[in-house]
């Protein structure tokens, strides 16, 4: 609270000399800048595609978007009626971080709080929505014109809220949804794919049949295969094949719910595999959320405090406990994005009220940045503040240049842009302090030898240039996520085995270059098969990423 009290005090001192925009500069770090006033769409769904592209996606059945398609890309739908209509508003894009640019997509069913991954192929597998996108697989393939291809059953139940992620053997798992207490496999490409698993610990975390606060549960590979499901104010160890508990975990103190409408956020921080570590410790971030009791309370126009609190459990100790702390700022909705240096930013949110629809208050406006590895009592930095509040239905997601791009917030039934806290169709891009100006310009990777496709355990070097002598080299390898509602299902930052083999520089004033040898990760349990952005860091400092494949003999 006096780091807070401080830096308003400092913002208010330096406003009277000169405007608060340049003043939120000198104090805060990181910065914003607006890419798109308009998109013509909400951004509910995110996701990042191994072309750099990123495909966003509203649901469908919230009236006309502010973009349409062409009259041959127009919709058939069959929206809770008997009989077929023709929607020509767009409510996906494709958007090109590179040139800003979008394209209108066509999804005929709808996407309402759906869930997705991208599968080891680089294709967006997103699964479930409302009504007649209940049981829908879509899938996305990233090619210049290609569009959404819908499987009207793809899935055994209907899935609303649901939770994916990507598994070992590179088939997708399905948990949960609004009364779901079970879980199923995607693509169906098996006869066990095609059964259907029950979860009675989603029966057991549920608080209320209208107010569940275990919606969206929180999905975690541990490195021994293992499935991590946190649900409401609990978690447990899950074994997915043999259909059984493996842990109970202690309950997460504070009497918070974490999930939605509760809606807190979950990260799994950095697995590092340096010193070729096969059997790393595994940690799992939970912050934020509110009381049990809040969504009642808003939805009649008493707005609780969203919580501070944060737990860090370790989930491959024998019998962790949870360590807590506190953020700075209250925060209900924010989204934990990893960045490619392993730290977390938290962004998005309100500091009172829960999800749903227009029951959030007090727009929080600062990111927080965490630093995982620091002392406990330095590890959170409040950032510079958007002008854009960035609530119930808004997203964000790393790209590969480092940037967090970050959409949507619709806390509205419509698309509504006279209320309280209006429909927000804009694209904006938080640059984190590793981006600010600095004499250090970024390592540029240069090459990865013998090349971007992979297998477990192989050796390869990558070779980076760079205009100094670094201290500390680190490189990580992140994994693409799909984001929803306060989740980047499928998260995960790996830091790789890898060493430097030698530099030479100075050379009629040529920059620096500097080789590294090292390691992919051992086996699926630490990496999925599938699409990951590489990056080296130097001194705190990223590189682009770039896209390598990790595929099975």
């Amino acid at each position: 609270m006096e780091a807070k009290t401080s830096v308003f005090l400092a913002l208010a001192i330096c406003s009277l000399f000169i405007n608060l925009a340049q003043c939120n500069q000198l104090i805060y770090q990181g910065k914003w800048k607006l890419l798109k006033r308009s998109i013509g769409v909400s951004a509910m769904h995110m996701a990042l595609l191994p072309n750099d592209k990123v495909i966003i996606f509203d649901r469908t059945d919230a009236g006309p978007s502010n973009l349409t398609l062409p009259q041959e890309k127009c919709a058939r739908v069959h929206h809770q009626s008997t009989h077929e209509t023709t929607d020509c508003y767009a409510h996906s894009v494709e958007f090109n971080p590179a040139n800003r640019h979008f394209r209108p997509l066509t999804i005929s069913t709808d996407t309402w709080c759906s869930s997705g991954a991208l599968s080891q192929d680089g294709v967006l597998i997103q699964s479930g929505g409302y009504a007649d996108g209940y049981k829908v697989v879509r899938y996305f393939k990233p090619c210049l014109d290609c569009d959404w291809i819908e499987e009207q059953n793809g899935l055994i139940v209907p899935r609303w809220y649901a939770s994916n992620q990507v598994l070992p053997d590179g088939r997708i798992i399905v948990v949960g949804g609004r009364f779901q207490f079970n879980y199923e496999f995607i693509p169906k490409t098996s006869t066990n794919d095609k059964k259907l698993y029950q979860l009675p610990f989603l029966e057991e975390t549920m608080h209320l049949p209208k107010v569940p606060n275990n919606l969206y549960p929180f999905l975690h590979l541990s490195t021994d295969g293992n499935l991590f499901i946190f649900a409401n104010d609990r978690a447990v160890l899950f074994d997915y094949v043999h259909n059984k508990v493996v842990t109970k975990f202690p309950v997460m103190p504070g009497g918070v719910s974490r999930n939605y409408p509760s809606t807190g956020s979950s990260a799994l921080l950095p697995i590092s595999l340096v010193g070729n570590n096969s059997s790393p410790s595994v940690e799992v971030l939970v912050c934020g959320g509110t009381f049990p009791d809040s969504n009642v309370k808003a939805n009649a126009g008493i707005y609780m405090p969203a919580s501070k609190s944060c737990g860090r459990l370790i989930i491959t100790e024998k019998n962790p406990n949870w360590e807590m702390e506190e953020m700075p700022i209250n925060r209900v909705m924010g989204d934990m994005i990893l960045l490619p240096t392993g730290d977390v930013l938290i962004i998005n949110g309100a500091a009172s009220g829960t999800a749903g629809w227009a029951v959030a208050r007090e727009p929080v406006l600062n990111p927080v940045l965490y630093k995982p590895n620091h002392e406990k009592t330095g590890r959170f930095e409040l950032m510079s503040p958007t002008t854009i509040p960035r609530l119930y239905h808004s997203t964000a997601h790393l790209l590969y240049d480092g940037r967090v791009l970050v959409g949507g917030s619709n806390p509205n039934v419509n698309y509504n842009f006279t209320t309280l806290y209006p429909t927000e169709l804009s694209l904006e891009a938080f640059y984190p302090p590793y981006l600010s100006t600095s004499s250090r310009s970024r390592p540029s990777i240069d090459s990865i030898k013998p090349g971007v496709d992979l297998t477990y355990l192989q050796k390869f070097y990558l070779g980076f240039k760079t205009n100094y002598v670094p201290e500390k080299i680190y490189v990580t390898m992140v994994a693409p996520s799909f984001t929803t509602h306060s989740f980047a299902m499928n998260q995960r930052v790996l830091v790789l085995d890898f060493s430097q083999v030698g530099k030479n520089g100075n050379i009629s004033g040529s920059k620096g270059y500097i080789n590294l040898e090292g390691f992919a990760p051992a086996r699926p349990e630490l990496a999925p098969p599938g699409y990951y952005l590489l990056f080296v860091v130097c001194d705190g400092i990223p590189s682009r990423g770039m896209w390598v494949r990790i595929k099975k003999l």
